[in-house]
């Protein structure tokens, strides 16, 4: 019986992946972007509409074991009932404290019932004693004890939401007076800000609500730490994704275009986060997390996109096509940056974690940069690969197993590091620029395609069709009220901020606006980390999420539409397509070489490698000098 209960679940899980690879295929007959039908496939075929992948599949452990919402929960507290494990273990820890909630009640009571200035005051000043109270204080310092201890038990998963009560403290001014809520900042501080986090931006109506919304910000912290299987893997597959574009970053074209691409990427950056922020908080969310969550996801550019239709109208090399990849790959760096200060941003300053950590980042990445352009061509081309030994007739050259080794070394290594710093996804595209000099040119993107473009084609599916489908709340996904949000942060701060970011570009302009209008995996990525910390609550993220989408839809058609006007303006229509760049059969891949890499062998590849010596001119990759 049990053999045949595993061939259901496999026969199930096995359909859900053949629709979605029938909604990529689709999607490319279509000449769309695939990942909305790819997402929506998630959504419709997973637990929350028909089902066919079972609610146990789709969520961690702590989600599956643990229960937040314990019934007659206001009665249990009155009387000093047991709450649960779990609600228990959060009444524990110091991250709600029932006396916040006890003096608004008295506070509001005084004001319903005033009884002119003298007995009003005389409440004020009851109320303010309360709070002064040496028991209370050492009933905080208890709670803030144990809380430190937990942290400390716990890997200090909670410094990173720890934050002032001082927002709390404001909200009840109305009530307390600044001396009362001076008091609570002080003798609370260390309450304040995971009330923040967990509930989404903003205080709670209740002590109970204080704890379930708390509760359930735990379990999304235990659930980033040890993930389900699908959000696992679709993770895997973004930094295989990221790592694969840093291969691409032209530093010899950056040079030509990179002032002007740079400030269009920084203005394609800012302006969506600022506009994301202020549109948020005028739908009537909190700025912080919930504003600068938002607008952080809505920030990064998709190159891959732009990297294939102007692959295909022949122009990636003129001056507009590199500015556009420049910018979009500089508007990627500074979007890693904004996610690693998101997520260092816990609520508390943490001067480390939000400011030496992006800088220590930073300066990384500039070394790293000129390893790629310095050593790395040196040590690979010029002494590693011509010591490895040479196999006649081998199928894949030596050469090329040894260059993949030494790909996934430099991506662990960077990643590692980078994740101490803030995000892994950072180390991901620095490990990969390591490589976008090497000879001859785009080799060794096409050893790191061939090895990795189906594994990576599919963990890509997955993060679309399950981590961020999966966590969509479809029944606010499908609201009216998400949808026209929705449309207005996807028309403003998503895509009319983007388009006019490079208004000092000339007649090329808006073909380099709506190249950067495309959105793709990593901004999915920001906005589902986001909803999993709690910095997004689950309104604001179906936001999010549909503003994404507009961009996703109508990016591809318009930008198709811009460029081919202008290069038929500019008499650029009669170039041949570039053979360096396009998408693989499976959509994912940002270029494909013209090299037979895989068939050669390393022979010819050092043949290569010497007649690329011996005269290449102006068009030496980074590192390579022209033989005398």
């Amino acid at each position: 019986m049990g053999g045949a209960s595993s061939y259901i679940a496999m026969l199930c899980i096995a359909g859900f992946l053949g629709a979605t690879w029938t909604a990529s295929k689709v999607s490319k007959v279509l000449g769309i972007s695939d990942i909305v039908l790819v997402i929506t496939t998630g959504v419709l075929l997973g637990p929350d509409i028909i089902g066919l992948i079972s609610k146990e599949y789709t969520v961690c452990s702590q989600a599956r074991h643990h229960d937040c919402d314990v019934p007659d929960l206001e009665y249990k507290v009155a009387n000093g009932m047991p709450l649960g494990e779990h609600l228990g273990k959060i009444q524990h820890m110091g991250l709600c404290n029932p006396e916040d909630y006890h003096h608004e009640e008295h506070a509001a009571h005084s004001n319903a019932t005033d009884h002119g200035d003298g007995s009003h005051q005389s409440g004020h000043d009851s109320t303010g004693d309360h709070g002064d109270h040496g028991d209370h204080g050492t009933a905080t310092e208890h709670s803030d004890e144990h809380s430190g201890d937990h942290t400390a038990a716990s890997g200090g998963t909670h410094d990173d939401t720890a934050a002032s009560h001082g927002d709390h403290a404001d909200a009840g001014d109305a009530h307390h007076g600044d001396d009362h809520a001076q008091t609570h900042e002080d003798s609370h501080g260390n309450h304040g800000s995971h009330r923040r986090l967990s509930g989404g931006g903003g205080n709670y109506a209740s002590y109970e609500e204080c704890l379930v919304k708390s509760c359930h910000s735990e379990i999304s912290h235990e659930c980033q730490l040890t993930p389900d299987v699908f959000t696992l893997i679709g993770h895997a597959g973004v930094a295989l994704m990221i790592f694969e574009s840093g291969m691409h970053f032209d530093f010899e074209k950056a040079k030509i275009v990179g002032a002007k691409a740079c400030l269009v990427a920084v203005l394609g950056t800012v302006t969506p986060l600022v506009a994301g922020a202020i549109l948020t908080m005028i739908l009537g969310y909190g700025f912080f997390p919930q504003g600068i969550s938002a607008g952080t996801a809505l920030a990064p550019t998709s190159v891959g996109i732009a990297l294939r239709l102007l692959g295909e109208a022949g122009v990636l090399q003129e001056n507009f096509g590199q500015a556009i990849i420049t910018a979009a790959f500089v508007d990627d760096i500074l979007s890693l940056v904004l996610f690693n200060i998101l997520f260092s941003l816990g609520g508390e300053f943490d001067f480390v974690q939000v400011v030496v950590n992006p800088v220590v980042g930073i300066a990384l990445m500039l070394i790293a940069m000129y390893a790629a352009m310095a050593f790395w061509p040196k040590f690979i081309n010029g002494w590693l690969l011509p010591k490895v030994p040479v196999k006649e007739g081998a199928k894949v050259p030596q050469t090329d197993e040894v260059l993949f080794l030494l790909m996934i070394v430099l991506l662990l290594t960077y990643a590692t590091i980078t994740y101490f710093l803030g995000t892994h996804l950072w180390g991901c595209f620095i490990a990969g620029m390591s490589f976008a000099c090497l000879a001859p040119p785009h080799h060794a993107h096409h050893v790191w395609v061939k090895q990795t473009k189906r594994v990576t084609s599919w963990m890509i599916r997955i993060f679309f069709a399950c981590t961020v489908a999966f966590a969509i709340p479809v029944a606010k996904l499908l609201s009216i009220d998400a949808f026209w949000k929705g449309a207005i942060m996807g028309a403003i701060p998503c895509i009319l901020t983007k388009v006019c970011c490079a208004p000092f570009m000339g007649d090329a302009k808006w073909v380099i606006g709506w190249a950067m209008v495309g959105r793709a995996e990593f901004a999915y990525l920001i906005a589902q980390m986001a909803a999993a910390a709690g910095m997004l609550s689950q309104d604001m993220f179906s936001v999010v999420i549909w503003a994404l989408l507009w961009a996703t839809i109508f990016a591809p058609f318009v930008f198709r539409y811009v460029l081919n006007k202008y290069v038929r303006a500019q008499g650029l229509a009669d170039r041949e397509p570039n053979p360096g760049y396009g998408e693989d059969e499976d959509g994912y891949s940002i270029s494909e070489p013209s090299e037979r890499g895989d068939l050669a062998s390393d022979q010819e590849y050092k043949s290569k490698m010497e007649e690329l010596k011996a005269d290449c001119g102006s068009d030496c990759p980074c590192g390579i000098k022209k033989r005398v």
